[in-house]
């Protein structure tokens, strides 16, 4: 494990690797995933495809929850680690590890059980219900890798090493590619082959970054003799991480709401957001990646009582993450119908897809806005406030529109504009929430605790 120093010295430069190599991980973890409907699509078909692309929004909003609690676990650690409290961190790591293994063995279980029930929330047509039933049931079972896989990468981040989790993710990635043409193209199978290359990669990521907190000597050590589960440091997380992850569900619930449009508009369609959410996902993947850098140097900063050194992260970030995000949208604008082609070379999934990253692209800072400032304030240990704001301006507005103005006038336009429009009375919300905690952030630098 590499250790940063996230309490002395320049913060640009330090900030700007951090988020790259998380941004970059993220986005190769989207492109190792995009690989399932790359393949589907090409060797497969478009049906196949559209099964694939019509379960991201549930398998989102679980991991995307199960993600928020792990940022939990990081800020509780960066604060413990700005504290100097080795023992603390120590607690701190070995209940974060058990607790993503008991809720990955419980969503896989309650998965299996809540599958179907979600065909139909989903309005997924007939043609493609039995194969989209089937992918959802594997991809269930590979939830206590994923989960495992967030929650000792949380771990690593919080000591300011991103690299460790790259490499294992990438490792991991190349696994899943192999295994999944081998499935699809060697052993014939369409959905279930893709599905069954997640689980195993999801292990080997997981259990690499397991082996390697195994063999540390820092004070994130991971040992099952040590092993305890402490219940009052699970309540520290959980404070943090249960409205995280609620905030992180909410997009993801949101979604489910636009895909059950986006089903109901055929299998066109389907495929064609679900190719073009595979590139846009790229820019968010960027602007998190910088919303987490700002979290995690906050913790330890706040932790180690900086205030002046937690301002200027969020700044710089801030500025950042809008220089990467132009970078990024550009150029998945310019080269967008070549990299939709990837997927399919179908012309009515070519020209809904780029309509899609259109709409959502081209609005992509008023995204960035509301990563930003739940970041900076998630790192002081208040995710509460943001998370509330979100559930009532993504999902609560998206929702709205959907049965309102969407089912007035039933177009993909109409639809798309549901993003633009739910982020900007977001940011509303997230500009009096940041005014709210003033007094929090822009208090004077206080005396380190002793290390114990």
């Amino acid at each position: 494990m590499r250790r940063m120093d996230m309490l002395h010295g320049s913060i640009a430069d330090k900030t700007w690797t951090f988020a790259l190599l998380l941004a970059v991980t993220g986005i190769c973890q989207q492109l190792f995933n995009a690989a399932d409907i790359l393949i589907m699509g090409r060797f497969v078909g478009k049906n196949a495809m559209a099964a694939v692309g019509s379960n991201a929004p549930v398998v989102g909003i679980i991991v995307t929850f199960f993600i928020g609690i792990s940022l939990g676990a990081n800020v509780v650690i960066s604060q413990l680690t700005g504290k100097r409290d080795r023992d603390g961190v120590k607690k701190a790591v070995h209940t974060a590890i058990l607790s993503a293994l008991f809720g990955g063995i419980a969503m896989a279980v309650l998965g299996e059980l809540a599958a179907s029930p979600l065909m139909d929330i989903l309005s997924v047509p007939e043609e493609v219900r039995d194969m989209s039933l089937r992918y959802l049931r594997i991809q269930f079972l590979a939830m206590p890798g994923i989960l495992m896989y967030n929650f000792t990468s949380a771990i690593f981040r919080s000591q300011g090493d991103t690299r460790t989790p790259f490499i294992c993710l990438f490792i991991s990635g190349v696994v899943k590619v192999a295994a999944s043409l081998f499935f699809v193209l060697v052993m014939d199978m369409d959905v279930g082959g893709v599905a069954a290359s997640t689980v195993c990669s999801s292990l080997v990521s997981s259990l690499l970054l397991l082996s390697l907190l195994s063999h540390t000597t820092l004070s994130v050590h991971v040992s099952l003799r040590e092993a305890v589960f402490d219940m009052s440091m699970l309540k520290e997380i959980l404070s943090v991480g249960v409205p995280a992850g609620l905030q992180g569900a909410v997009f993801s619930l949101s979604n489910i709401v636009i895909q059950s449009a986006i089903n109901s508009l055929g299998a066109e369609v389907m495929a064609a957001s679900a190719a073009a959410f595979n590139l846009e996902i790229i820019a968010y993947y960027v602007i998190n990646a910088f919303g987490q850098t700002c979290t995690t140097f906050t913790g330890q900063n706040y932790g180690a009582g900086l205030m002046h050194r937690c301002r200027r992260i969020f700044l710089v970030t801030g500025a950042q993450a809008l220089f990467a995000m132009v970078l990024v949208c550009g150029a998945v604008l310019f080269f967008g119908t070549p990299l939709l082609s990837l997927f399919s070379t179908d012309e009515e999934v070519l020209y809904y897809g780029y309509i899609r990253l259109e709409y959502i692209l081209g609005a992509e800072v008023l995204n960035l806005i509301i990563e930003m400032v739940s970041g900076f304030l998630r790192g002081f240990g208040k995710s509460l406030g943001p998370a509330v704001i979100v559930a009532a301006g993504i999902c609560g507005s998206r929702i709205l529109y959907v049965a309102t103005i969407f089912r007035w006038n039933p177009g993909f336009d109409v639809l798309m504009a549901v993003y633009p429009a739910s982020w900007l009375l977001t940011d509303i919300g997230m500009a009096a929430v940041l005014l709210y905690y003033r007094k929090l952030y822009m208090g004077k630098d206080r005396k380190t605790v002793k290390e114990k």
